[in-house]
């Protein structure tokens, strides 16, 4: 999607990377993560206006550790390194970094020694988040110290003729008191940017690049009744109209009474026009003996995509399909960006079979949650809708651990629902970003009356988080935690213990698979 202006990112493998962009875009300005080592032509747009370099988990020292397109250099735009970033322009204008003796991790105080524009608005003093090892430990010319540290280390340099500028610490991250002030001041002061862009602005472009994108055919939208397939059927459905079928594939992996929730939900939506294939028996079979999350994943997003495929086929003119695919399911799925690592596939994005004879449609792709959850508003949708939470694209194959069958997912459906009654009942559900059950494959013993029991063992999990980057979970009370253990053992027959997931994310992830 074009912009009148935008920030490149550079990525070098920060796990924040995509917080550089959140904060960005919280202050008004469009940007767009790019792969560390991107060409010349895709950096330098028209509509560029200043790149920010990452930080990483390699060391400018190592044989192999990442560097940018040498033309960066060029000193065409404004630059802005962030830790490993910034080492990279010490290294090119002299000033290297050594391997560190004494590294800083965690909570730490600067002081600031100018007032420049990139400074303005800061004072003297601030509270920052660092995370390294290397440090730049001389600064000579062309560039200035700016700042430093509380234990004496170089913690923020500039170049004395050009606008480019290094800082140690993340200013992406909430640790680092006035950080967005900083990414802002870069942004507005140095590159010179608007800071215009709005949800209101997305909707509008966004419905412009689909109109262009799709012509006069038609698009097959797959809405599983989330949050992210809703708003991209509404948002495709204000664009395009009656070129638009929206189509709920029945899994048998959904919650308890999805199916009916789905069709009451958005029988009112204009444009929508669900239709309603049941394929459960499909996914079941093919499901069959399978435990590995990842064939899980694979088999669902190919089997998926078969059945709109078939459904595509009833259907004259169609040549797109439409998904909710939301930024952290592609960083998470593949690293596309930069060096960082995969953690697992999303089923939208590294379950697609090279057979797939329909052009995908991802219109929230560059989009986290909460951008979503504001488009959604603009289109009118209700809070029913829009704060529900997450719920992965496999379903509950990623909650049922071990092999998926109709038997244990109807059994963590009952469990799940009992414990979506008691958040909402106690008036938890709104105050957590994400809760949910998880089935584990083991059984263990336990007693009812005088009888002895075999039976499976569930796992509660809730979490707090802004961006589903980082997670922590939820210190729900006690007796929210006691009902609902009480009920789904007294309530479901075949799980007689449950246990709660206190684990944050890292080192796990929000779900189990």
């Amino acid at each position: 999607m074009k912009h009148a202006e935008r920030i490149a990112i550079l990525d070098f493998g920060s796990q924040t990377t995509q917080l550089i962009a959140r904060r960005l875009r919280d202050k008004g300005f469009y940007c767009e993560i790019l792969p560390f080592n991107v060409n010349e032509e895709l950096l330098f747009t028209p509509e560029t206006k200043g790149i920010i370099l990452s930080g990483g988990p390699a060391s400018v020292h190592e044989k192999d550790s990442p560097h940018p397109n040498p033309a960066l250099w060029s000193g065409r735009l404004p630059i802005l390194g962030i830790c490993y970033g910034m080492h990279l322009i010490g290294q090119h204008f002299g000033s290297p970094a050594v391997p560190g003796k004494q590294g800083e991790f965690g909570r730490a105080a600067i002081l600031l020694q100018s007032d420049e524009a990139m400074w303005n608005g800061l004072g003297d003093r601030m509270d920052v988040w660092m995370s390294h090892g290397d440090h730049i430990e001389h600064v000579t010319e062309p560039l200035n110290q700016i700042a430093g540290s509380d234990v004496g280390l170089v913690a923020a340099i500039a170049h004395s003729e050009q606008p480019v500028f290094g800082v140690q610490f993340h200013p992406e991250v909430s640790h680092t008191t006035r950080g967005g002030e900083l990414l802002r001041n870069f942004a507005a002061n140095v590159c010179g940017c608007r800071g215009d862009w709005t949800m209101e602005s997305f909707v509008e472009l966004a419905t412009r690049e689909i109109r262009a994108t799709v012509g006069n055919r038609k698009v097959l939208c797959a809405v599983s009744g989330g949050v992210d397939s809703t708003v991209t059927a509404v948002l495709l459905g204000r664009a395009i109209g009656e070129q638009l079928i929206s189509l709920h594939v029945d899994t048998g992996l959904g919650r308890k009474e999805e199916r009916q929730e789905i069709e009451k939900l958005l029988a009112k939506q204009e444009h929508i026009r669900l239709q309603v294939v049941d394929a459960s028996d499909e996914f079941f079979r093919n499901l069959s003996g399978v435990t590995d999350p990842e064939q899980k994943r694979k088999i669902i997003g190919r089997t998926f995509i078969d059945v709109f495929q078939r459904e595509a086929a009833r259907v004259e003119g169609v040549q797109f399909l439409a998904q909710g695919t939301l930024y952290p399911d592609v960083i998470e799925s593949v690293s596309v960006r930069g060096p960082s690592a995969t953690i697992k596939s999303h089923h939208n994005v590294g379950g697609l079979p090279d057979t797939l004879r329909l052009t995908l449609i991802e219109p929230l792709r560059e989009l986290f949650k909460d951008e979503v959850r504001a488009v959604g508003r603009l289109l009118g949708l209700p809070d029913a809708i829009l704060m529900r939470h997450p719920f992965p694209g496999p379903g509950l194959a990623v909650r049922v651990l071990g092999e998926v069958t109709r038997e244990r997912c109807d059994l963590l459906r009952r469990a799940d629902a009992i414990f979506m009654e008691e958040l909402v009942r106690s008036g938890w559900y709104s105050r957590t970003r994400q809760a949910f059950v998880v089935l584990l494959p083991v059984k263990a013993v336990g007693v009812m009356g005088d009888h002895r029991t075999y039976e499976n063992v569930c796992v509660l999990r809730a979490v707090d988080t802004d961006d589903f980057m980082t997670a922590d979970f939820t210190r729900l009370p006690y007796d929210v935690l006691a009902r609902a253990a009480n009920r789904i053992a007294n309530e479901v027959r075949g799980i007689n213990r449950v246990a709660y997931d206190i684990t944050s994310k890292p080192p796990a992830t929000v779900e189990w698979e």
